[in-house]
């Protein structure tokens, strides 16, 4: 693949989407990479750094817009860049599209496929390609902040670690989030005295719940209650559900178990059955084993919740068994 590297235009831009290092390793690879010229300069990286990693320097930003088949930039194409943007072109970049209307549109209309890096996501649901953008943000603004403190900048003349006879000052950070926590690292660097404040929304979980109704029965009827609630309380333990990304590695197995044994049983029946990763394939009919899997669950919750309603009725047993 030829993977382009054009120099970022927008005002105040000076980082570059690929370093000389990445660059060595996508060659070794076997793929071609474009590099247009000066463009790792505002982050530190020279040409000759890219041509003895394997890179081509080109000194037309166009020429390198029509020759990749991947585009890697840091900032969202601007307007004197979208007429390069053909059909087909991976763009990797932040894009922030619901920032941008007309960008958005252009996009659509160009037929690329973008990849916004800022949409990137890991199974635990966090975002690791803003991560470090909220670090640098985080890590700014106590900077920022310290230099705006100084009389020069208009401020109150104040040092954030203060001196020996001076106290240090007070910082305080609104939110403990990536940036909140970065901030609050570099001002205790600093010297200073933080305070951060963090508002996090509680919910009752069902753990919670759980012990609120072995709390609220012993309060109300006493100890002996528990003897009657125990099948109720783990049917409660039993709804909770697993952590997300044991719950999918689990599913994942089981799923592909399910896969491997419904097409042994179909072709042993006879029939002749594909299986395409969890899809089995019968002429052309398809069975999705994740679907069947998810009424499988349905079915795993009505069997529980029958057993539990089974265990707490006073009845006779030939009758719960029915």
């Amino acid at each position: 693949m030829i993977i382009g590297v054009p120099k970022e235009i927008k005002t105040a831009e000076t980082r570059v989407a690929l370093v000389p290092a990445g660059a060595e390793t996508l060659v070794q690879d076997g793929h071609t990479v474009l590099v247009e010229k000066s463009a790792g300069v505002g982050s530190g990286f020279t040409d000759a750094a890219y041509e003895a990693a394997g890179a081509t320097i080109d000194p037309d930003a166009a020429d390198v817009w029509k020759q990749a088949e991947m585009i890697m930039k840091v900032k969202e194409p601007i307007e004197p860049e979208w007429p390069h943007l053909r059909n087909g072109q991976v763009v990797f970049t932040y894009f922030h599209f619901a920032a941008s209307e007309p960008l958005t549109k252009a996009v659509m209309d160009s037929g690329i496929i973008a990849n916004a890096y800022e949409t990137v996501e890991l199974p635990s649901r966090e975002l690791p390609l803003l991560t470090p953008m909220s670090e640098v943000a985080g890590r700014m603004a106590v900077q920022e902040g310290a230099k705006y403190l100084e009389k020069f900048y208009g401020g109150r003349g104040m040092l954030l670690g203060g001196v020996p006879g001076v106290a240090p000052a007070e910082v305080l950070i609104l939110g403990g989030g990536v940036v909140g926590t970065n901030s609050a690292k570099m001002a205790a660097g600093l010297g200073a005295r933080v305070v951060a404040a963090h508002l996090q929304t509680v919910t009752l979980d069902s753990p919670t719940m759980v012990i609120c109704f072995l709390g609220l029965l012993i309060l109300v009827v006493g100890v002996h209650m528990l003897r009657w609630a125990g099948p109720a309380v783990a049917f409660l333990v039993f709804m909770y559900p697993l952590p997300t990304q044991i719950q999918t590695d689990i599913l994942g197995e089981l799923q592909k178990v399910a896969t491997v044994i419904s097409t042994f049983i179909i072709q042993t029946l006879g029939i002749v059955a594909v299986r395409e990763g969890n899809v089995i394939s019968i002429g052309e009919l398809k069975l999705n084993i994740v679907d069947a899997c998810s009424g499988l669950r349905m079915a795993t919750i009505f069997i529980a919740l029958a057993v539990a309603i089974v265990l707490v009725t006073k009845r006779p047993w030939w009758d719960r068994l029915i």
